[in-house]
């Protein structure tokens, strides 16, 4: 009989005014003195921080602030960032923001107990120590990032981004509230819900989906198809914006079952060379992708489409296609570039870049069908028009 496995975060709170509640959740950890809380610029300038130091500090918490996360990181500024926060005395760190923010934290907890540099940890469980208690916050619907054992890292050397994999990167607490997510630009609505939607879809056609993975899935596929226009058309819809947010969370407890597969794996290096928005990558490729894959998936997304509410009562081969026409009719929707010639990239590059997300081979083994290197390339081709 098969086995499986799955680690999320300790405690995970959610609905709207989750977040004014800060301080009754943090009584969990035990008796926290101090905290450093880790943001990006605009949740300064829009007084979220300010709103959540007020809080800790009405339950005697003293806070330290640093809020010099750059999107998608780089090791370097990992490692300048660490520097700055390496003397700060916390018991706790809170990340508030998108994903970048919510790895970088991860990463800072177990920097500050292991002496490890980030290159060092780069791959799957080379942590030796716990870290720093954590506590996550996001602020956009997309990665799912804090359920996960998984922080991302950019190499522009490498021109390739590289994850690090630890059960010591799961959280203490997770503080899902949609009020947080209201002020969300459409583009970044966009980006991001197509991002947790191909983590819910790259699970559930994995070669490692499996009982657990497949719950969470499902579930994910339905709060986001059903959602994800009207968060992007109407912000300000409390209940969308509730379900894109616990979507995005399933699908990160969803890869954490099984794992992506070669959507992401050939993300990663369009990202790292053109920088090119995570979310935006994953929607370019998903449907070739899938269409790539489709004779070994169709009944599996035969079972997306009815979570969905796609089926069409003609069988499921066509149902299985309305799931792709479904994905290219988002991204026309929501205007998510399609043209890799737009961030800078020719066809000329598609050699190295085929070659470069060859060797994430820990998403490749996951996919359902073995690709080549020409079928790497194929795939990238249909990214110039």
């Amino acid at each position: 009989m098969e086995q499986y496995f799955f680690q999320t975060a300790r405690s995970i709170v959610a609905g709207c005014g989750s977040l004014e509640r800060i301080v009754e959740h943090l009584q969990r950890l035990g008796s926290l003195k101090s905290v450093l809380l880790v943001s990006q610029p605009f949740l300064q300038s829009n007084g979220t921080l300010d709103e959540v130091t007020s809080l800790l500090k009405s339950g005697g918490i003293a806070v330290h602030w640093n809020t010099d996360v750059q999107p998608e990181p780089t090791i370097a500024q990992l490692e300048e960032l660490y520097s700055t926060i390496a003397e700060v005395p916390c018991d706790a760190i809170i990340g508030i923001g998108g994903g970048s923010v919510l790895d970088v934290v991860k990463l800072l907890s177990v920097m500050k107990t292991n002496n490890l540099s980030v290159r060092e940890m780069l791959g799957t469980d080379l942590i030796p120590n716990p870290g720093v208690p954590t506590v996550l916050i996001p602020t956009t619907s997309g990665t799912g990032s804090e359920v996960t054992p998984n922080a991302i890292v950019t190499l522009p050397e490498e021109e390739l981004k590289i994850g690090v994999v630890s059960r010591y990167l799961l959280p203490e607490l997770v503080i899902l509230d949609p009020l947080l997510t209201l002020g969300l630009p459409r583009d970044i609505t966009a980006s991001t819900g197509m991002d947790a939607f191909t983590h819910a879809l790259e699970s559930f056609i994995s070669n490692k989906a499996n009982r657990f993975s497949d719950m969470f899935a499902l579930e994910s596929i339905r709060n986001i198809s059903a959602s994800m226009l009207q968060a992007y058309h109407h912000g300000e819809d409390k209940n969308a914006r509730e379900a894109m947010l616990i979507g995005s969370m399933y699908g990160g407890m969803a890869l954490t079952c099984a794992g992506t597969a070669a959507v992401h794996a050939l993300a990663y290096p369009i990202g790292g060379k053109f920088h090119v928005p995570h979310g935006v990558a994953n929607s370019m490729l998903l449907p070739h992708v899938m269409e790539f894959n489709f004779d070994a998936i169709v009944d599996r997304l035969a079972l997306v489409a009815e979570a969905m509410g796609l089926q069409t009562g003609t069988g499921r081969q066509r149902d299985a296609e309305q799931v792709i026409e479904q994905i290219r009719l988002w991204t026309r929707e929501m205007s998510i570039p399609q043209d890799l010639a737009a961030f800078g990239a020719a066809r000329e590059n598609i050699p190295e870049l085929s070659l470069a997300a060859s060797q994430v081979t820990r998403l490749m083994n996951n996919n359902p069908k073995k690709m080549t290197l020409e079928d790497i390339g194929a795939v990238y081709g249909k990214l110039f028009h």
